[in-house]
């Protein structure tokens, strides 16, 4: 049964992180917004007036996270499926394709996350081999990173002219044209049953983690306007996350086509380049283990030509931008834009870029002046970031030490927002703050505090509602209930850590991310005043219905 939203809620003898009142216990909250923060004893005035109070026992209640860079049927499709993230050699992905192929049941099968990076041979399945575990079974395989995969004899089949296409590869993993193809034949093959099962296992597990809101990044060459279609009509008609949709198609049909989903951007995934991890980046030199610099797949002349008619249709721009070279591609084009139509309307449109991992000091300081959101996630550190990590074996240890530079996007003033592209990274908030906050390279380390900011406010201004993501009266009450140890101040700077710690400074404590520490449970998760999410061994309630 769907729960009323125009309840009165009471929560109590907790901790409530909220900038209103550095030492609240207790909120109150009044249909879909926050009414009062304050102590538990000023709480007593409500008590006898609400429909439900929730006993907190100690636990912290926090706004509830934004993911800001999701693909919500891949993800569940890895969820529910083939997912080969935690193989740990060559032949142990073949032995569980083999198992999974046994399954097919028609259409097609899909399956994500290989790294041959991680795998004591140190390469992808050939084609004879992934032939070979999953027989006649049209099966599409997406690396790690999505920007190759692997694809069946069968699936292939289903492509005509696929060897014609750049990036195709007649015995191993596709790239570029290629891999775009044999991943749309694969879709395309999708039931609606398959695809609903696979947006709603996303769903939960975000509801489950304490993400109330996702920024769905679709597009032609990534998924489908049906799939977005469908997910945003599922989180409409369901109590779960809100879901935010960006539509990454270059030109008028693009953004008609955005306009008619009711998608809030035209951009997301609408690739300037690909990814590191299948030497797709676009860098401006070549990789350390590779003779080539990558891909580009748009020029700063396109890139113009799109912010300028998102611009005019007051729709955001966003482009995927991982290399240098990309990057500086973005800020060429959006640059020109703004020389057309003005700095200040190009800015206030908040268009994003998705990644952005190889910053410099110049295009950090561009994208502070155009205005540009920088769309990141930190688990691509904790990932493969480190000297011996695969960012290392791509570009070299000077190079790969750059990448992900947070403590310098927040002293050039970008506004930061986190997410995780899951699959690529699964969905792990509190994982995401503590890989911003104990990145593998010290200097680019920022406080757990500013870390949480960007996964949560951050989301929400990216979106360019800036009164929401925090708890205080009149903001929406999207809020998440966590089982967590004592609360802290972690900062790079132990002088900052140290003044935030004294009682007087008035900082709300978070939880101790430290790497080893056990991350908060979440017990509820509310959206909009609606219980999405409840942990069985949760907060326990009290005062029935009144």
């Amino acid at each position: 049964m769907t729960e009323r939203t125009d309840r009165t809620v009471l929560l109590r003898g907790g901790n409530v992180y909220s900038p209103a009142d550095p030492f609240a216990t207790a909120m109150l909250v009044e249909g879909q917004h926050v009414a009062w923060v304050g102590s538990d004893g000023a709480a007593e005035a409500y008590a006898d007036t609400v429909d439900e109070i929730v006993e907190l026992d100690g636990a912290l209640v926090t706004p509830a996270f934004v993911d800001a860079h999701v693909h919500a049927t891949s993800t569940g499709l890895a969820l529910t499926g083939l997912d080969l993230t935690d193989c740990g050699s060559l032949a142990e992905a073949l032995d569980r394709t083999a198992a999974f192929g046994a399954s097919f049941a028609g259409g097609a099968l899909i399956g994500h996350g290989w790294d041959e990076t991680r795998w004591p041979e140190r390469r992808a399945p050939s084609l004879a081999e992934l032939d070979a575990a999953a027989g006649d079974v049209p099966l599409y395989l997406s690396r790690t990173d999505v920007h190759s995969g692997l694809a069946t004899s069968a699936l292939r089949a289903l492509v005509p002219g696929l060897d014609a296409l750049p990036g195709h590869d007649a015995t191993g993993p596709l790239t570029r044209d290629a891999h775009h193809a044999v991943r749309q034949a694969a879709l395309a093959h999708l039931t609606p049953v398959q695809r609903r099962d696979a947006q709603c296992a996303t769903l939960r597990r975000a509801a489950a983690l304490g993400i109330g809101t996702l920024h769905e990044c679709a597009g032609p060459q990534i998924s489908s306007a049906e799939d977005l279609a469908a997910l945003l009509a599922l989180a409409a008609e369901t109590d779960g996350p809100e879901v935010y949709g960006y539509w990454g198609e270059l030109g008028p049909e693009g953004i008609e086509t955005a306009k008619r989903l009711g998608a809030v951007g035209a951009g997301g995934d609408l690739f300037v380049d690909g990814a590191l991890g299948s030497h797709t980046a676009c860098l401006h030199d070549p990789y350390t283990d590779a003779d080539h610099t990558g891909t580009a797949y748009l020029g700063a002349a396109e890139i113009a030509d799109h912010v300028t008619a998102c611009t005019e249709a007051g729709l955001q721009a966003g482009f995927h931008a991982i290399g240098d070279a990309a990057i500086g591609a973005v800020v060429e084009g959006v640059r020109a834009a703004a020389d057309k139509l003005g700095l200040d309307r190009v800015r206030a449109m908040r268009h994003r870029v998705e990644h952005a991992e190889a910053l410099t000091p110049e295009t950090l300081a561009a994208f502070a002046e155009l205005g540009l959101t920088a769309s990141v996630q930190p688990a691509f550190d904790a990932a493969w970031g480190g000297p011996d990590g695969m960012y290392a074996a791509r570009l070299g240890a000077d190079r790969a030490a750059a990448l992900n530079p947070f403590a310098a996007m927040l002293r050039a003033g970008l506004p930061l927002a986190f997410g995780s592209d899951a699959p690529v990274t699964p969905l792990d908030p509190w994982g995401t703050v503590r890989a911003a906050a104990f990145h593998r390279t010290p200097e680019h380390r920022i406080s757990v505090r500013a870390a949480f900011t960007a996964h949560t406010r951050g989301g929400h201004r990216a979106l360019g509602h800036d009164a929401d993501g925090i708890l205080v009266p009149g903001a929406i009450a999207s809020y998440a209930v966590w089982d967590t140890t004592d609360l802290v101040v972690q900062a790079p700077d132990t002088r900052i850590a140290g003044w935030s710690t004294d009682p007087r400074s008035g900082t709300p404590g978070l939880p101790d991310l430290t790497p080893g520490h056990p991350l908060p449970l979440c017990l509820r998760t509310v959206v909009r005043g609606r219980t999405v999410h409840r942990r069985d061994a949760g907060a326990q309630e009290a005062g029935a219905a009144r």
